[in-house]
């Protein structure tokens, strides 16, 4: 078992949060814009000392890879490495749709959601991409993938294979699924947000099974490639 910081800045929400043995001690999260650089060491402090966890009695850090936002996700993973580094602590890396469909698991195991049919349900956790294009991937209600992480820019055919089957829901959230409701009227829409609460049961496990990262070489995983759009006012030189 094992004390782990959590680590989840890869949308509009600034999460961090301490867990032991896989269970939430604290948490500190914002959705005021996207000052994640600030904000994401203050949290770290906020809740060291709350809890009274000195940081070299943390076992491991984690954090949410991706694919999301590309500049929060380069400030969460940046700010992990540098704690692994300093702290000569292991790095544990968790996909982000993993974390936010465990969200989803946790707030129904709490009472928080009311799903019908909720042992067949299909869990398709959505990050915005912007435009009506998602970062996605579908789970089954014990957390394993069905699919491999995909951008899809969602229309009236999407998830047609997990749509319209009697007793298995398909269960949309996240930060891009609202845009995609009328598009999937037949699909059960939640609010469930990205939190660094979901990388605690996850990172516990890869703790447990030693997975961890190369703090050296790792990098966040973005799915596509990050561009640069000039500015019609301020064009490249």
């Amino acid at each position: 078992m094992a004390l782990i910081l959590l680590i989840e800045t890869g949308t509009d929400i600034c999460s961090v949060g301490i867990a032991r043995d896989g269970e939430l001690l604290s948490l500190r999260e914002s959705d005021e814009g996207r000052d994640h650089a600030k904000k994401v060491a203050c949290f770290v402090d906020e809740l060291l000392r709350e809890t009274g966890v000195q940081p070299d009695e943390l076992d491991a850090v984690a954090v949410g890879m991706g694919p999301g936002s590309y500049t929060g996700l380069r400030i969460g993973v940046s700010f992990a490495k540098g704690l692994c580094y300093g702290l000569e602590k292991p790095l544990i890396a968790i996909g982000s749709l993993d974390a936010l469909a465990a969200v989803a698991r946790e707030d129904y195991e709490a009472g928080i959601l009311d799903i019908d049919a909720w042992e067949g349900a299909r869990l398709c956790p959505m990050v915005d991409a912007r435009r009506m294009e998602v970062y996605t991937q579908i789970f089954d209600t014990q957390g394993s993938p069905l699919t491999e992480v995909s951008a899809e820019v969602i229309g009236e055919e999407s998830f047609l294979e997990f749509r319209h089957k009697e007793g298995q829901p398909l269960v949309i959230f996240g930060n891009g699924a609202a845009k995609c409701r009328e598009l999937l009227p037949d699909a059960h829409w939640v609010q469930v947000a990205p939190s660094a609460r979901g990388l605690a049961r996850p990172a516990q496990e890869a703790f447990d099974a030693g997975k961890f990262e190369d703090v050296a070489y790792f990098e966040p995983f973005y799915l596509k490639d990050f561009i640069v759009i000039p500015s019609k006012k301020r064009p490249l030189v």
